[in-house]
């Protein structure tokens, strides 16, 4: 019996050590992608700057030749994009962070990564809450720029906004990191997530309603996982949607969870050198 019982113990507490060493990992690799992020100023400037330019430019410049009856009655079309530029801000930043682990192999980062005692699957999810970490950043100051031109926040669709930005920046992020895992240039990297990040973000329904639009569009649109997180914010900010928060939310999850498997599984086959 104390036998038992002291094997029960030693379960119990070499599972605690797992777990304390696991969430230890987890935070090593999160603290250095964050480190990483707060030291290059610019790159948040950069990054910040290009949905401020499409929100007030292209917002005010359409805007002023359309009428809010002929996007949504009460709502001006900068406000109408508003939730798109968010998501583009989260698109571009979230792919984009794989070019980083292209920059690790470079800089043979990568290398000392892998031989140490992390498995990839820590690594891989330590980095994509660093990319997380990021793209919340960026998206929490356009937040404070969308509060500015009259969007209106309750502590409900702050919760809500939030939600969507975490699992859209850990979908894509984990795009970003799959693609760049099987990239041995920046170039072609830059190359070939140019045709992914700006279907993405045109598809998406960011610019546009999505009623009435043609039927091959329209399929086009309910492909695209960015449509769900824009439709999840403007529900959440204005209160209109094609559909409801819950199913915007389900979506998003699904194609986190396949992303996110995506990702791990390109981690497993990928060379560090």
């Amino acid at each position: 019996m104390r036998g038992t019982i002291k094997d029960n113990n030693y379960d119990k507490g070499s599972s605690s050590s797992a777990l304390e060493f696991l969430l230890g990992q987890l935070y090593s690799i999160w603290l250095r992608e964050f480190k990483v992020f707060v030291r290059e100023k610019s790159r948040l400037v950069a990054s910040t700057f290009t949905p401020l330019l499409w929100l007030f430019v292209l917002g005010s410049g359409i805007g002023s030749t359309t009428t809010s009856t002929a996007v949504h009655a009460g709502i001006d079309y900068q406000r109408f994009i508003f939730p798109g530029i968010v998501c583009m801000s989260v698109i571009f930043s979230s792919v984009f962070y794989g070019s980083y682990i292209i920059w690790d192999r470079k800089f043979d980062f990568l290398k000392s990564v892998m031989v140490a005692p992390v498995s990839r699957a820590a690594v891989f999810t330590g980095k994509t809450f660093g990319g997380m970490t990021n793209s919340l950043v960026q998206a929490s100051i356009l937040l404070v720029v969308g509060a500015a031109i009259g969007v209106q926040f309750t502590a409900v669709s702050l919760i809500q906004t939030v939600i969507v930005i975490l699992l859209f920046s850990f979908a894509l992020t984990s795009l970003g990191l799959a693609l760049g895992s099987y990239m041995q240039s920046l170039e072609g990297f830059q190359m070939i997530v140019s045709f992914v990040v700006l279907p993405l973000f045109f598809l998406s329904g960011a610019l546009f309603p999505l009623n009435n639009l043609p039927l091959w569009l329209s399929i086009l649109t309910k492909i695209d996982p960015a449509t769900y997180a824009v439709d999840a914010l403007r529900n959440a900010l204005f209160g209109l949607a094609s559909q409801p928060f819950l199913i915007d939310i389900f979506v998003l999850l699904s194609f986190t969870i396949g992303l996110g498997s995506f990702g791990v599984f390109s981690f497993a086959r990928m060379k560090a050198v």
